[in-house]
């Protein structure tokens, strides 16, 4: 075969040398790793939990061939990246997986910057190890200055498999909730109690949590996980080396199945300067939080000759993931104490929704009551409800809280007369101001010289053109805990029409939450543009943590063609329906 027609054939393949100025072989494979001095049964891609790095300059052509030496067909998904459809990797849409012994290779341009991950969509694979870091260099000059960079990937490992904790969840919801309050816990309160006022007042806060089926101790769903940075366990302490006078560059990515993190590196502030791979203006902080499938980039200046721990704090405080930044190989530093496990309290159950609405609401109406109107219409509440179980009373509660009916289904509303672009279509809720996303906020331990981040604090580094919305579509995050299973608009996956959008159509979201759980909601293929009230500033994200109670607007472009997956990125909400497929076309 002559020269030329070698090429020919290359390039009718697909898979020319020159088309691609990036490639990559990845094997998605069985293996082992350590994890607490043990070695546990892993899925490793090329070997190891997390993956390798990928790295690729932006405007570039890619090509990754990925090898399925499982015995279960497999899969990966290239978190945050804009790619074709085809190339996403979410099986069942329009992608059929890779089969065991086969090979795929996805093919893509590379449209963006920033830190992404990547990670299996098939089966319950991705908590077992089928997760890695992504890095997107810029075509041009970095607008973040930096001497040094160290990617930070966060992640949860449990010694069970997957499918033994979905089971026991499905059995019991709250078997995980090794902290929930006794009978001995309630004769303590009431025996410390100093009036009988306030003996009545803990009787009333019981009965209301029992009403609820719930208890302040309900966090997290999932708990006993060994918390890792860049694949390694607490002790086994990950340490990046730095030289005096630079500016390190920490890439963090949240790539755990269930689990929050609260980061901080004691000794040092931190400057934000990218969300979900997206630049935004400097903010200086303390603390943050990173939701499930976020990404935050951070700007620090360690001093010579020091030690700093880098302590990413699980939201229910029931362990952490730790590193360290050293001038010097072997050197440590302090780590913190765990604090407190938080408690949540009657104000968190409602706290999100719109203001006043809510507030009149909590002064007219006796707590335990509103909470059974809100999840089921009758006793008790169950984290949300099944359509059977008082959507009637549902859409009742929120005609009184926001003084409209819900939209049927998915169909969407026009925008209102009278109202200006960017202006929330609730006119019920003021989003402008609004705290959101994150849970924690400027309040309680915080002083003015502890600073946190919260979603309004995210500014864009350059504006974007914010085109008003034709419509709003609105998503009612919700469920039942105690048959453990997750849905959007009382629906499953298994039960719900596709949401479907018009090519190019401009569309306003509304997410409301109405469980007791955080919900970080992630859409492929497209950006969300959030609303947190800083106008053409307002970031664009892939994950938008959605907090208990709490309603959070988004605007979005319809501008990629196809079929795209749109679903909670807490692992066993997702597995059990909090699924939606999204159609543009």
């Amino acid at each position: 075969m002559s020269r030329f027609v070698a090429i020919l054939l290359l390039f009718a393949s697909g898979l020319a040398p020159s088309s691609y100025a990036a490639s990559y072989d990845l094997v998605i494979d069985e293996g082992v790793i350590e994890v607490g001095g043990k070695s546990q049964s892993a899925i490793t891609i090329n070997g190891t939990v997390p993956g390798p790095l990928l790295r690729f300059k932006e405007g570039e052509d890619v090509a990754i061939k990925v090898t399925n030496r499982l015995a279960t067909d497999t899969s990966l998904h290239w978190h945050g990246l804009l790619v074709p459809t085809a190339m996403d990797g979410v099986p069942g849409l329009s992608f059929p997986g890779i089969k065991p012994g086969e090979s795929f290779t996805y093919k893509f341009k590379i449209r963006q910057n920033g830190t992404y991950w990547y990670h299996g969509h098939s089966g319950l694979q991705e908590p077992v190890g089928v997760y890695a870091p992504l890095i997107i260099d810029p075509a041009g000059e970095d607008p973040v200055k930096y001497d040094r960079e160290f990617t930070v990937i966060l992640s949860d490992w449990s010694n069970e498999q997957p499918e033994k904790i979905l089971s026991k969840l499905k059995k019991q919801s709250d078997y995980y909730n090794y902290n929930k309050r006794t009978l001995g816990d309630l004769m303590r309160e009431l025996g410390a109690a100093k009036s009988q006022a306030a003996k009545d007042s803990i009787i009333e806060d019981r009965q209301a949590w029992g009403q609820m089926r719930m208890d302040p101790t309900d966090i997290a769903d999932v708990s006993g996980y060994t918390f890792l940075l860049n694949g390694k366990d607490p002790e086994s302490n990950w340490t990046g080396i730095f030289k005096a006078g630079e500016r390190v560059r920490l890439r963090f990515i949240n790539a755990a199945a269930m689990s929050f993190f609260d980061v901080r590196i004691p000794g040092l502030k931190m400057t934000v300067v990218q969300s979900d791979g997206q630049n935004v203006q400097p903010v200086v902080v303390d603390e943050f939080r990173i939701a499930v499938a976020e990404t935050y980039d951070v700007i620090v200046e360690p001093e010579a000759g020091k030690a700093y721990t880098i302590f990413a704090e699980s939201m229910d405080r029931s362990g952490y993931a730790r590193g360290t930044l050293a001038s010097r190989e072997g050197m440590t530093a302090e780590i913190p104490p765990l604090r407190e496990r938080p408690l949540l309290t009657m104000a968190d159950m409602g706290s999100g929704h719109a203001g006043h609405d809510m507030e009149a609401m909590k002064k007219t109406s006796p707590m335990p009551e509103m909470h059974r109107s809100m999840h089921t219409g009758k006793a008790p509440m169950q984290h949300g409800m099944h359509k059977s179980e008082g959507s009637s009373s549902m859409a009742s509660m929120h005609q009184k809280m926001h003084g409209k009916a819900m939209m049927p289904g998915m169909t969407g509303q026009p925008m209102q007369p009278g109202m200006k672009p960017g202006m929330p279509m609730d006119h019920g809720s003021s989003m402008p101001g609004m705290k959101q996303g994150m849970p924690m906020s400027r309040s309680g331990a915080e002083t003015a010289a502890y600073r946190t981040l919260v979603y309004q604090d995210l500014r864009s580094l350059v504006p974007y053109e914010k085109k008003p919305p034709e419509r709003e579509i609105q998503l009612r995050l919700t469920g039942n805990m105690e048959r453990y299973f997750w849905s959007i608009n009382d629906k499953k996956y298994s039960e719900a029409e596709p949401i479907r959008l018009r090519h190019n159509e401009r569309v306003r979201v509304k997410f409301v939450n109405e469980t007791m759980m955080n919900h970080p909601m992630h859409l492929h293929g497209h950006w969300m543009e959030i609303d947190n009230g800083q106008g053409p500033l307002g970031p664009r994200k892939h994950v938008i943590n959605v907090k208990p109670g709490e309603m959070v607007y988004f605007d979005l472009t319809a501008d990629a063609l196809g079929k795209w997956a749109f679903h909670c990125h807490l692992f066993y909400h997702l597995a059990t329906g909090m699924f939606r497929e999204v159609i543009v076309e």
